[in-house]
């Protein structure tokens, strides 16, 4: 009987020579080779920031990070990179996130998420963008499980992050009412999300398109009547 091998075709090609590149798998292997390396670099920034008995970035960790971007922790940049990485507990950051955000920003060393920050910033001041990330700004402050509003305190310093270089005459003066006010020790996402409403489409500080009669939070109908009695 004759061997499988000398049954082949005369000229048919060995398989083992047969292997052809084209120059796009070329590219492909190169770019898939830089990626891998990218993202080494993007793993060892984060274990050098990470608490190795959590397995991730702690609020300490977060301190050394913002002193090594230069930006203080309170900033509202470093909430925007929490967003960016769609962090899920605040003062906290997992690799995954981690992952998720600095390869969106191509950023794998502390030099370049220095200088993608105002590009990052950019970003999120998009109308398209922003409402998210405001939302997202009142959904990383609930802290504890299954908490559903946040107080008084907190949310005057986070309507002043978030929203005072956009709407600065309402964010103060509700910040003004929220303080003096008896009604409400908390805020929900209703009456958060209602007010950034408010601040795109009511007339300040006239209030001429205001109607009571529509669906606006309790809470704002009393801001606008407080409003105007200080105007009278």
């Amino acid at each position: 009987m004759m061997r499988r091998s000398a049954a082949k075709k005369a000229g048919q090609p060995n398989s083992t020579n047969s292997i052809n590149f084209s120059p796009s798998d070329l590219f492909r292997t190169a770019s898939s080779r830089a990626s891998s390396k990218e993202m080494e670099r993007i793993d060892n920034l984060f274990h050098s920031y990470a608490n190795r008995s959590l397995g991730m970035i702690d609020p300490e960790g977060i301190e050394t990070l913002c002193s090594d971007i230069e930006v203080d922790h309170t900033d509202v940049r470093i909430l925007m990179l929490a967003w960016k990485m769609k962090a899920e507990k605040q003062g906290y950051f997992t690799l995954e996130e981690w992952r998720r955000g600095m390869k969106a920003l191509r950023a794998d060393t502390v030099s370049k998420l220095r200088k993608a920050l105002p590009e990052l910033e950019k970003e999120v001041k998009r109308p398209s963008n922003f409402e998210d990330f405001y939302s997202y700004s009142f959904c990383y402050c609930l802290t504890e499980e299954k908490q559903k509003s946040i107080d008084i305190e907190s949310i005057c310093q986070l309507l002043d992050l978030v929203l005072g270089s956009h709407y600065r005459a309402q964010v103060d003066y509700f910040i003004e009412y929220l303080k003096i006010q008896s009604d409400y020790k908390v805020i929900n996402m209703d009456q958060w999300m209602g007010f950034f409403r408010f601040c795109n489409e009511i007339s300040f500080p006239d209030f001429s398109n205001y109607n009571p009669d529509l669906a606006w939070p309790l809470i704002l109908d009393n801001f606008v009547e407080w409003m105007q009695l200080k105007q009278t």
